[in-house]
């Protein structure tokens, strides 16, 4: 009888283990992609000048949510689209790259709406922070390589307005 149950014991321990390291099979998360909302325009100014540089369509972050989530989940952007985060205040800001899938010129921007700083072609991805260097109040990303491009400079001014 003892020889029954140790082997019933055995059995159902090599069942339990067979069926508890079973692999599961791995769940994706699906994120739904998100459409760019033309929300206002920006005109980006020669230093110094009224000469209209270049302009872009934007879409506004201005919510803790937005300006967290940024272009997160974005397959990406056309040349003519950009995104301008406003802050409430002017100071440090630091950005990063996570869930952000193609790359970016961050372009950072004072209060009196003067360029004060440029991050060329951050990486998709990358979790680095990519910081101001300079208080800010705005910021405007675009698509990366752009601002090189089309010869964007510290000093540079903008405009923007909503639709």
């Amino acid at each position: 009888m003892k020889t029954i149950y140790k082997s019933s014991v055995i059995l159902m321990a090599v069942a339990l283990l067979a069926f508890s390291c079973k692999e599961e099979p791995k769940k994706t998360i699906a994120t739904q992609s998100i459409d760019f909302t033309h929300e206002g325009d920006i005109t980006i100014f020669l230093n110094a000048s009224d000469t209209v540089k270049t302009k872009f369509n934007i879409e506004f972050a201005e919510t803790d949510y937005e300006t967290q989530t940024g272009l997160m989940y974005r397959k990406g952007m056309e040349d003519d689209q950009g995104m301008l985060f406003i802050f409430p205040d002017q100071r440090m800001h630091s950005f990063y790259m996570k869930n952000t899938e193609f790359p970016l010129d961050i372009i950072y921007i004072k209060d009196d709406l003067k360029i004060a700083s440029f991050q060329e072609n951050a990486q998709p991805l990358n979790e680095t922070g990519l910081s101001s260097q300079v208080p800010i109040k705005y910021v405007l990303e675009i698509n990366g390589g752009l601002a090189q491009e089309l010869g964007l400079s510290i000093g540079d001014s903008i405009s923007f307005s909503r639709k």
